[in-house]
């Protein structure tokens, strides 16, 4: 332990000594993340309320063909402009993003809305265009909301109830929780998190194969009287340290940046606190063994300090993948997917966000499953220490 604490100390000070590498991994990764989240995160909720909100300037081709529905879009916050002069010029304002929709009314309309037959509207848009988009959905549902009031009214006028056309009352009952709701946006925070604790200790674990050979550095310290063991012992538990601050820093930052997200502006309210950030941290740092003894071993393969970031690199990308995937298909939770690094995390900081009460089977499950799939791939790095290639 006297061998292994002396070089976990050393690699401690030679690595605060870097100020640089120091201020790039403890720095860019778990504040990065947090602020490009926030920022993205703001701008849509921002867009989505005053799109909802603003007026909708709607160009429309033969508004005086159907004076009724212009009134009734004109009272849902619709502002009816000029349109092209025709049906191609409005095909081609649109595409190239001159206008984002374009209403045209024939000249037939008023003929069959008299003769009680379906009359044509159409609705000119670019779906390729998001923003197009937004405004197509808010046109075609006030369209509709006219489309079905029309109807009401023609059969009160023959008699017969409007409610007959509506066999079905269905009403959906919303189980949700403000917390649950808000695990839609904040499931993929287990994402950076990941990433910035890797990020934190990447540089170190790099430097504890590739650097010492590229500097000539590693056979002398070789040959010192102590077991290679330790050595590498010392150097995977010095970068689990520094991956723990990353990963502590970006919770800290993510605590203190989710207060400026309008998140309660969408029926959201995210579980947060400084208790659910102290249980991401215990839940998340053992996953720092991993990531540690996994850099050390790539990096012992490699010949250089540039090759071992390249491939040190996608083994960032590999933990994340699992995270994505279920994001996607929407997993539950499960004994047996706790035994999966990265995804057990995952799984139970979602559950804590939603403020779901902790399965503590599942916790042990995944923080001893981590650590001991983190002590082999150790226990491999102290074999692979051993061997005289390791010189290169």
């Amino acid at each position: 332990m006297k061998t292994i604490r002396t070089v976990f100390l050393k690699e401690v000070k030679d690595n605060f000594r870097d100020r640089r590498t120091l201020v790039s991994a403890l720095l860019m990764g778990p504040l990065f993340g947090p602020i490009l989240f926030a920022f993205v995160i703001n701008l849509s909720v921002k867009q989505s309320l005053s799109s909802a909100d603003e007026a909708l300037d709607l160009p429309v081709i033969g508004s005086d063909y159907a004076p009724n529905l212009m009134t009734y879009l004109e009272s849902n916050n619709i502002t009816i402009v000029d349109g092209p002069p025709t049906r191609d010029d409005a095909i081609n304002s649109v595409g190239n993003g001159e206008h984002d929709v374009v209403l045209v009314i024939p000249e037939t309309f008023g003929e069959h809305l008299s003769e009680m037959t379906p009359a044509t509207v159409e609705v000119i848009t670019d779906q390729a265009n998001t923003q197009a988009e937004r405004e197509t959905r808010r046109a075609t549902r006030t369209l509709r909301a006219y489309n079905q009031e029309l109807a009401a009214m023609r059969l009160t006028a023959r008699g017969v109830n409007p409610v007959i056309m509506r066999p079905l009352n269905v009403d959906e009952v919303d189980v949700s929780t403000p917390s649950g709701r808000s695990a839609i946006l904040l499931g993929m925070l287990s994402y950076f998190f990941i990433f910035a604790l890797l990020t934190g200790g990447m540089n170190l674990a790099i430097d504890a194969t590739a650097g010492e050979r590229e500097r000539g550095s590693l056979e002398p310290l070789l040959c010192l009287p102590v077991k290679r063991d330790h050595l590498i012992y010392g150097k995977i538990f010095a970068t689990c340290l520094f991956m723990a601050i990353s990963l502590s820093l970006s919770l800290i930052c993510f605590h203190f940046t989710l207060k400026f997200m309008p998140l309660q502006e969408l029926g959201m309210t995210p579980n947060f606190g400084s208790l659910v950030v102290l249980m991401a941290f215990l839940l998340l740092v053992p996953f720092a063994l991993v990531g540690a003894s996994l850099m050390t071993l790539v990096a012992s393969f490699t010949k250089s300090f540039k090759e071992a970031q390249t491939w040190v690199s996608v083994v960032l990308l590999a933990p994340t993948m699992p995270i994505l995937v279920v994001s996607i298909l929407m997993v539950r939770p499960s004994t047996a997917l706790m035994f999966i690094p990265s995804l057990s995390q995952h799984l139970l900081l979602v559950g804590l966000i939603k403020n779901e009460a902790l399965n503590w089977l599942h916790v042990v499950v995944s923080v001893g499953g981590t650590l001991a799939i983190g002590a082999v791939l150790t226990w491999i790095c102290a074999r692979l220490y051993r061997r005289e290639g390791l010189l290169g």
